[in-house]
């Protein structure tokens, strides 16, 4: 089932998975960079980042569900 549907996923859900994966990867780079350094400007710039990949995330999420209700009523 999670094979089938990543294939016949809708192209919006693909965007939005890439899309929060990369947003929290850099995010993630970005803190642990501004926090090794001491540059408390550049860890406090990436929270932003990580919050807007989660939210995408579970917009993903919400995407994936109504996907697979409309497959299930047919």
């Amino acid at each position: 089932m999670l094979n089938e549907f990543w294939n016949t996923a809708p192209t919006a859900y693909k965007v939005m998975v890439f899309s929060a994966m990369g947003l929290i990867g850099v995010g993630i780079v970005l803190n642990l960079i501004g926090n090794t350094t001491g540059n408390q400007g550049l860890a406090t710039a990436s929270l932003p980042l990580i919050g807007l990949g989660l939210l995408l995330h579970i917009a993903g999420i919400v995407v994936r569900g109504q996907a697979i209700r409309k497959k299930l009523k047919r």
